[in-house]
């Protein structure tokens, strides 16, 4: 198996890691009630997904 013959730096590992990068979830409108949603997802809100209703959504009293 082969092994590495010298240590790698601090600096050129962070080079390395710049490219480790996260990305923010997108967000939409819903074009039914207007509340933000995820991006390919139904809406939490109302359940509707592509202008179709998909999700029973109930109303939780808390």
């Amino acid at each position: 198996m082969a092994n590495p013959k010298r240590r790698h730096s601090n600096s050129r590992t962070r080079k390395r890691r710049t490219h480790w990068k996260i990305s923010l979830p997108q967000i939409s409108t819903c074009p039914e009630c207007g509340t933000p949603k995820p991006l390919h997802r139904a809406c939490p809100k109302c359940g509707y997904y592509r202008r179709k209703k998909v999700v029973e959504v109930t109303e939780d009293e808390s």
